[in-house]
């Protein structure tokens, strides 16, 4: 059998667009498995400009019509035969729907993974615009997928709501196995760290500094440091914002970091937050998780259930800035004393190494390509 993942983007783990983080790395386990497996990726840069991978990477020249595919793409689709299956990424994108349309064509298998697209939230941005392309193009992808990949429940729910189905297969992703936890540092400091783009509606950023003054309040020796960058003026935005609640001296803003330099700035943090609104599955959450740091996340990251399971940090049910607040002190409550700190602690570690096995996943992905 043979799998081919089909991306926009190159797969590039380091770049801040989580689709292709998680998609590199799980072409990496499938590949050191004894998978057949390659990435094949649409882009207006089609040179390979990456780090070394351990799986083929074939990149096709994206179009000014975002409904076209190069001649090149839909030959080499074309050709493939029996036995292969493509594992397409990413919801309301026009070249993976006429991607759809030709392995339809060709009569070859797929399966779709929307990343987060048709969690309800998400749903609702652009509501009237989406609600037209699903009508006229989404609902044929779906319609023609073997299988609806899904990383968490909240896009599953989301998805039956306008496109009832028995499709629908809940599967998270892995982490590779955990390195030794981070010792534990006391500093009299209490850093909460936050990860990722710098999208402030999606990512609740603007209820996390709200959040973390209302906390710095009382946690005068509280930091929050924010790894990752985003559209200008939503920096300037940020910026603006921390200001006007005079913890501007409390935030330290890092910009993009990648690799060894963002994990060495991640295993210095307290607490990693993620308030997001919408979310597949973030993979920042786990990589924390296994670093030993206690996550304080939302419902909509799909990760709540298994913070709860394992004791892992603290889940709140909305983008809120009180209950990020409540969160944050709750969370540096229960990690004051070095047998608190060190039990949460050891639980994040535990549930990234049980509930997020690679061994276990890739075996559940490969019974679903089978199928």
């Amino acid at each position: 059998m043979e799998i081919i993942h089909l991306i926009l983007g190159k797969a590039n783990p380091e770049r801040m667009n989580g689709v292709n983080k998680v998609v590199h790395e799980m072409a990496t386990r499938q590949s050191i498995s004894g998978e057949n497996v390659e990435v094949w990726g649409i882009t207006s840069h089609p040179i390979h400009d990456y780090p070394e991978r351990q799986y083929m990477t074939r990149l096709f020249q994206s179009g000014r019509n975002m409904f076209s595919l190069s001649t090149a793409l839909k030959k080499d689709i074309s050709e493939k035969q029996k036995g292969t299956i493509f594992h397409l990424h990413g919801g309301f994108i026009p070249q993976m729907y006429s991607a759809s349309m030709w392995l339809k064509k060709n009569k070859i298998p797929f399966i779709i993974t929307p990343h987060g697209s048709y969690n309800k939230i998400a749903m609702l941005r652009n509501k009237f615009i989406k609600q037209l392309y699903f009508r006229f193009f989404e609902r044929k992808l779906l319609s023609a997928a073997t299988s609806i990949h899904s990383l968490g429940q909240s896009e599953i729910d989301g998805l039956q709501s306008v496109f009832p189905n028995d499709k629908s297969v809940l599967i998270p992703y892995g982490l590779e196995p955990v390195k030794d936890m981070v010792p534990w540092k006391n500093t009299g400091k209490f850093i909460v760290g936050y990860c990722g783009r710098l999208d402030l509606y999606t990512k609740g950023l603007v209820e996390l500094l709200q959040g973390f003054g209302l906390f710095q309040q009382e946690q005068s020796r509280a930091e929050l440091w924010i790894i990752g960058d985003g559209k200008k003026e939503d920096r300037e935005k940020l910026i603006k914002i921390a200001t006007d609640l005079h913890i501007q001296h409390a935030i330290v803003f890092f910009g993009s970091r990648y690799g060894e330099e963002k994990n060495e700035l991640l295993q210095q943090v307290n607490v990693l937050a993620v308030p997001s609104r919408n979310e597949g599955l973030p993979t920042v959450v786990l990589e924390a998780a296994a670093m030993g740091i206690p996550c304080l996340v939302t419902r909509a990251t799909n990760t709540g259930d298994y913070i709860n399971d394992y004791t892992a940090g603290l889940v709140i049910e909305q983008t809120d800035p009180k209950e990020i607040c409540r969160g944050l002190k709750l969370l540096c409550q229960a990690m004051q004393t070095e047998i608190g700190a060190n039990t949460i602690r050891a639980n994040a570690r535990r549930m990234v190494k049980e509930a997020f096995d690679w061994k276990l996943i890739l075996n559940r992905f490969h019974k679903l390509y089978e199928a």
